[in-house]
C-alpha cells in the first residue's frame, strides 16, 4: 500500500514540475495550480459550447429533443462506466454530467444569458470545479482512493482483477475481507487457486490465509488473513475439560490460532482417522483425547497398538479397559469389536434407545427404557465405547484394508466410536469404503498430498495445507468434525503439550488414580459378547497388558510364531494335548479316502474343508502358505492351492485381504 502512496505522490510531483523553466512568483504559482486548472477548464468549456449551440439552435424543437436524450445518455453512459471505481466516484461523476449537459441544453435552446442560466452557472460551474479540486487535494493526501488503489492493484497482480472487496473487519492478529468476484469472470475456485500468490504479495506463509466461501454464491466469500502465527508457542495441557462429566461435553484438546478452544464433540464425530507423520505430533494429539476420555463417567477405551506395544500409552495402560499390545490380540480386538456391535445395538433397542445416549450409561430405572413389560427394569447402564486403533497400518496389512469397514457401518447407533491412527493413509491401506465411513478427521503435518486422503477437497481448496508444516511445527492440526463449525475446518490448530519427559507420566499417573472412581467398568452384554469372540486373549486382558515387556534385544515373533500364539489360545482345555499336525483317523463306518490321487473334485473339496478349518483356529484369515502342510493330502501342489483359492475369492466364498495370498473367510463357507 505504501509504494501505491508514493506512486501518486511522484506522479503529482511530475505534474507540478513539467512545463518550461521559467522562474518567479508567477510561474512558481501557475505549477501549483495546474494539476486542479482541468476542472475549471471543462466549466469554461462548457460555458462556451452552450454560447455556440445557442447560435445554431436557439428555439429549434428537433434540437430540444436531441440535446435532451443526448443529455440522458450521456450521464447513463457516466454511471455505467464507473462500475468499477469506488461509489463516491460514480456518483459525484454522474452529477457533474447531468448538471453540466442539463445546463448546456437549456442554454443552446433559450440562451446562455436568459433567465436564471447566468446565475446557475457562475454558482454551480464553480462549486462542481472546487469539488473536484477538494477530491483531488484528498488523493494527493493519501485520503479517499488510496487504500482502494492499492487493494485493485494487488487484487489484479494475483489475477483477481475486478474484484470487489467490500468493509474490512479488523481484529487483533485477524482481518476479515469479504470479496464480490466479476459476475461471469471468475469463481472461487479462482480464489483458492490464488492463495499462494496472495500469500508471497502479503508476505506471509500460505497457511496464514484461508477462504471462506459463501454457500449462497459461486462468486462471494471472504478472505481470512492471519498475519501472526499464534500457535508457535505450544499451550501446556491445561488439565481436564469436564472432569467426571459425560462424553456428550466435547473434548478441549487444543487451541485454534486465534486463540479459541479446539475442541471435539465426539458423539457427533462418530468415527475419527487420525493421520500424520513422524514427528508431526500425532502421538501428542492422541494422548490429549486419552486424557479427555479417561476423565470422563460414561466411556470405556480399548486400546490397540500392535506395533509399539503400547511404548507411549504405557502410564494410562492401568485405566484403559483393555489394551491389546500384540498382533493376535489386536486381531482379537477387532473380532470383539464385530461382536459386541450387534449386542450393544439389541440391548439399547430393548430399553427403547434409537442410539446411545448418557441416559444410557446409567441404571435403567425410567420406565420409558424398561426391557421390563411394566414398570422400570432396573438393569445396569451400557457405557459408551471408543475402540482406538493406533499405528492401524500394521493391522491393515495383517488383517485386510476392509477389516474396518464393517465396524465403522454398523457401530453408529450402538454407542461405539472408532479410531484409527496411522502415519500416511491412502487407498492402498484403507478401503475407500471404510474412509467414507470415517466422516471426522485429525490431520497433523504430512508429505506431499497425502492430506487429501483425510482433509475434504472444499477444505484444501478453502487454505488448509499440512504438507506446509511436515514435522517443523509439532501439534500443528487441521480438524473436520460434524458439530464443529465449517469455518473452522480451515483454520489451523495445536494440540496441547503434555509436557517433557518426567511432567507426561506425572499427569498420567494422577489421571489414573484420582478418576479411577469416575470411569465406569464394561458392562455385562459388552462383556459377554467380546468374551465369545475373543477367549481369553478378552478374559485375560488385564494380566496380558501387565505383563513385562520383552528386553529390546529379543528378536520379534513372526508372523507365523504369532499365528500360533493366537490359535493356542482358542484352543479347549480338552483338546490341549492334541496334536494338531497329525492326520486325522478316519471314523468307524465311513470308508477310507480312494487310494492315489484325488480327482479334481475331491481336490477342491477337501481344499475348501481345509480352509474352514485352518480358519476357524486362527483370526478368520487363511493364507496359501498355511496349507503346505496339507499338500500332500489334497495331492495338488502349492500353484494349484493358490489357483483354487483366487477362483473361491472370484466366486465370493473367499475375501482377499490387502496382502497377497492371504483370505478371508465369510460366512457363507464358514457355515457351509
Amino acid at each position: 500500500m505504501a509504494s501505491n502512496e508514493v506512486t501518486q505522490q511522484q506522479r503529482d510531483e511530475n505534474r507540478l514540475n513539467s512545463g518550461g523553466g521559467s522562474t518567479g512568483m508567477g510561474a512558481w504559482l501557475w505549477h501549483r495550480a495546474k494539476p486542479y486548472a482541468p476542472a475549471w477548464i471543462v466549466t469554461g468549456g462548457v460555458g462556451l459550447a452552450g454560447s455556440g449551440a445557442n447560435l445554431m439552435w436557439e428555439g429549434s424543437t428537433g434540437a430540444a429533443v436531441g440535446l435532451t436524450l443526448s443529455s440522458v445518455a450521456l450521464t447513463a453512459a457516466t454511471w455505467w462506466a464507473g462500475k468499477s471505481t469506488g461509489p463516491q466516484r460514480r456518483l459525484h461523476s454522474a452529477i457533474t454530467v447531468a448538471a453540466g449537459s442539463s445546463w448546456l441544453t437549456a442554454a443552446a435552446l433559450s440562451g446562455p444569458l436568459s433567465g436564471p442560466l447566468p446565475d446557475l452557472y457562475l454558482m454551480g460551474g464553480a462549486t462542481l470545479a472546487l469539488s473536484w479540486n477538494i477530491r483531488q487535494v484528498m488523493r494527493s493526501a493519501g485520503g479517499e482512493t488510496t487504500g482502494e488503489s492499492s487493494d485493485k492493484g494487488l487484487l489484479e497482480k494475483v489475477g483477481l482483477a475486478r474484484t470487489k472487496l467490500k468493509d474490512v473487519k479488523v481484529e487483533p492478529n485477524r482481518v476479515t475481507v469479504p470479496y464480490e468476484l466479476p459476475a461471469g469472470e471468475l469463481t472461487n475456485d479462482d480464489v483458492s487457486k490464488a492463495i499462494p500468490r496472495i500469500a508471497s504479495a502479503l508476505d506471509v506463509p500460505t497457511t496464514a490465509i484461508r477462504i471462506q466461501h459463501d454457500p449462497d454464491s459461486a462468486r462471494k466469500g471472504q478472505f481470512v488473513i492471519v498475519p501472526e502465527d499464534m500457535l508457535k508457542t505450544p499451550t501446556v495441557w491445561p488439565g481436564p475439560f469436564a472432569p467426571a462429566q459425560s462424553i456428550a461435553v466435547p473434548l478441549r484438546i487444543g487451541v485454534y490460532d486465534d486463540g479459541s478452544d479446539l475442541v471435539l464433540p465426539l458423539l457427533d464425530a462418530i468415527h475419527m482417522l487420525i493421520m500424520g507423520m513422524t514427528g508431526s505430533g500425532k502421538t501428542e494429539g492422541a494422548l490429549d483425547v486419552l486424557f479427555e476420555l479417561l476423565t470422563r463417567k460414561d466411556v470405556t477405551v480399548w486400546l490397540a497398538d500392535a506395533a509399539k506395544a503400547g511404548q507411549d500409552f504405557q502410564p494410562l495402560l492401568p485405566a484403559v479397559d483393555w489394551a491389546a499390545l500384540d498382533t493376535p490380540a489386536a486381531g482379537a480386538m477387532v473380532a470383539a469389536v464385530v461382536a459386541v456391535i450387534p449386542a450393544r445395538t439389541a440391548w439399547l433397542r430393548d430399553h427403547g434407545y434409537r442410539a446411545w445416549e448418557p441416559a444410557a450409561a446409567e441404571t435403567q430405572t425410567n420406565p420409558a427404557h424398561s426391557c421390563a413389560k411394566s414398570g422400570a427394569c432396573g438393569c445396569p447402564g451400557m457405557p459408551y465405547l471408543v475402540a482406538w486403533m493406533e499405528e492401524a497400518a500394521k493391522l491393515l496389512r495383517d488383517l485386510g484394508d476392509d477389516v474396518f469397514t464393517g465396524i465403522a457401518q454398523e457401530a453408529r447407533s450402538a454407542g461405539v466410536s472408532l479410531v484409527v491412527s496411522m502415519q500416511r493413509a491412502s487407498g492402498y491401506q484403507l478401503s475407500t469404503d471404510t474412509r467414507a465411513s470415517l466422516p471426522a478427521a485429525m490431520c497433523f503435518g504430512v508429505r506431499g498430498d497425502d492430506a487429501s486422503f483425510a482433509l475434504p477437497e472444499e477444505v484444501l481448496e478453502a487454505g488448509a495445507n499440512p504438507a506446509a508444516w511436515g514435522n517443523k511445527r509439532k501439534g500443528y492440526v487441521y480438524m473436520v468434525s460434524a458439530g464443529v463449525d465449517e469455518d473452522l475446518y480451515a483454520n489451523p490448530a495445536r494440540t496441547f503439550w503434555t509436557g517433557p519427559s518426567g511432567e507426561y507420566e506425572k499427569a498420567a499417573a494422577w489421571i489414573v488414580q484420582q478418576f479411577a472412581g469416575v470411569r465406569p467398568e464394561l458392562d455385562a452384554v459388552t462383556e459377554a459378547a467380546a468374551a465369545k469372540a475373543a477367549g481369553t486373549l478378552f478374559t485375560d486382558r488385564r494380566a496380558r497388558a501387565g505383563a513385562p515387556v520383552a528386553p529390546a534385544a529379543t528378536a520379534p515373533a513372526t508372523d507365523e510364531q504369532e499365528s500360533e500364539t493366537y490359535a493356542l489360545t482358542l484352543v479347549d482345555e480338552e483338546d490341549a494335548g492334541l496334536d494338531a499336525t497329525a492326520e486325522l483317523p478316519s471314523p468307524e463306518g465311513n470308508t477310507d479316502l480312494p487310494a492315489g490321487k484325488p480327482s479334481p473334485e475331491e481336490a477342491r473339496e477337501l481344499l475348501e474343508e481345509m480352509v474352514r478349518m485352518v480358519a476357524s483356529v486362527g483370526p478368520g484369515t487363511v493364507a496359501v502358505r498355511d496349507l503346505k502342510p496339507y499338500l500332500e493330502q489334497i495331492g495338488r501342489d502349492r500353484s494349484w492351492v493358490s489357483k483354487e483359492m483366487k477362483r473361491l475369492a472370484e466366486e465370493g466364498h473367499l475375501a482377499p485381504t490387502g496382502e497377497e495370498g492371504v483370505y478371508r473367510l465369510i460366512p457363507a463357507l464358514a457355515g457351509a
